[in-house]
């Protein structure tokens, strides 16, 4: 299944950031607001938990996607649990096995393509994230950009992500669209869509 591979690509590009991360920048602020570095990860590391879980065959358990301790090896973590992902989605895809996801809804599974396409949008948004904490944003978006495959897929499920008020509320996944810039990129174009402000560094 070619969302597969392609959220494999996605999963590679993040680890390669997380990789740079030091333990001493762990209370770094971040975009996702009132959020510090580890608790981002901790996030992170949780869901990739909870997914393969979900791939596996897991029912509809909201403890399986709890937050995952990151301590003073947060690529460690990072690369150990995506890899675990990674390998169960592959497992699902040979069966077809659509996953539960009580977290975005509990009344039944997802079809695998489109559960993998929102881990998609979670690895490359969240990516983004710990690389502006960091301040260097501009290789992983340059790195999407030039894939049209990985940009396709992300625009895909950016765009099918309801921009409605009660979708977009205080403590939801995203927040109000805003306007991307005229010359923006189609990392940045997404990335306006979902709340998050493209320029955004830490002040």
């Amino acid at each position: 299944m070619k969302i597969v591979e392609l959220h494999a690509r996605a999963m590679e590009l993040a680890a390669e950031v997380v990789d740079t991360v030091r333990a001493d920048q762990l209370d770094l602020p971040t975009p996702c607001a009132g959020w510090t570095l580890r608790r981002l990860l901790e996030h992170c590391a949780g869901q990739h938990q909870g997914f393969a879980a979900a791939a596996r065959g897991a029912g509809p358990d909201l403890a399986l996607f709890a937050d995952a301790p990151v301590d003073a090896d947060p690529a460690g973590v990072f690369r150990r649990t995506g890899t675990e992902l990674t390998a169960a989605f592959r497992e699902a895809a040979a069966v077809e096995r659509a996953l539960w996801l009580p977290e975005i809804r509990d009344s039944g599974p997802f079809p695998l393509a489109q559960a993998v396409g929102f881990h998609l949008l979670d690895t490359l948004v969240h990516g983004w994230d710990v690389a502006a904490a960091l301040g260097s944003p501009d290789a992983l978006v340059a790195a999407v950009d030039g894939d049209d495959a990985l940009a396709d897929a992300l625009s895909a499920v950016t765009e099918a992500v309801p921009n409605t008020p009660e979708a977009r509320a205080p403590g939801r996944a995203f927040r109000p669209g805003l306007e991307p810039g005229g010359g923006a990129g189609r990392f940045d174009r997404a990335l306006a869509l979902l709340g998050r402000d493209p320029a955004w560094r830490a002040s």
